[in-house]
C-alpha cells in the first residue's frame, strides 16, 4: 500500500492538488461533500423504498429519479476523493479508517451493480414482484445503507486519526 500511496502522491494529480493554490483543496473538498450529499441523498430514499417505506409510491418512479442522481454523486465523490487522497496519500497509509472506507465503497458499488442486474430490478414497472423478489431488494437496500453509512463515517473519522 505504501508504494501505491507514494506513486499517487507523486502523480500529476497529487502535484496539481498541492501546487494549484490554497483554494484548490478547499474547492475539491467542497465538491466531494456535494458528491457525497447527492449520492447518499438519492441512495437513502431509494434504499428506504427497497426496504419497504412508501409502498404506495412505485419503486420504478423512485428508481428512475434516484439512480442517475446517485450515479452522478458517486462519480463526483470518487473523482474528488482521489484528488483529496493524492494530496497527502503517504500520510494516510497507517490510517485504519481508510482501510475500512475503500473496501466498503467497493462492496457498495458491487451491491449496486448486482441490484441493477437482478431480475427483480429489471422487472420494475412491468409486473408485480414476487415476495422473494421484494425480499431480495430489501436485503440489497439494507446492505447498501450499511455500506454507504459506514463509508461516510469512516471518511469523517480519517481526519481524526
Amino acid at each position: 500500500m505504501r508504494e501505491l500511496a507514494v506513486w499517487l502522491q507523486a502523480s500529476p494529480l497529487g502535484t496539481l492538488m498541492r501546487d494549484a493554490g490554497p483554494w484548490t483543496y478547499a474547492f475539491v473538498n467542497l465538491a466531494h461533500i456535494f458528491g457525497i450529499a447527492a449520492l447518499f441523498g438519492a441512495i437513502l430514499i431509494l434504499d428506504l423504498r427497497l426496504i419497504g417505506a412508501w409502498r404506495r409510491t412505485p419503486l420504478a418512479a423512485i428508481a428512475a429519479v434516484a439512480s442517475p442522481v446517485a450515479a452522478c454523486g458517486l462519480a463526483l465523490a470518487a473523482t474528488t476523493g482521489a484528488g483529496l487522497l493524492a494530496t497527502r496519500a503517504t500520510e494516510y497509509v497507517g490510517n485504519p479508517f481508510l482501510y475500512v472506507k475503500l473496501p466498503v465503497i467497493a462492496v457498495g458499488v458491487a451491491n449496486a451493480i448486482l441490484l441493477r442486474r437482478s431480475g427483480a430490478w429489471r422487472a420494475l414497472g412491468s409486473r408485480d414482484l414476487s415476495l422473494g423478489e421484494r425480499r431480495q431488494l430489501a436485503w440489497m437496500g439494507g446492505t447498501s445503507l450499511v455500506c454507504w453509512l459506514t463509508a461516510i463515517a469512516a471518511g469523517r473519522l480519517i481526519a481524526y486519526w
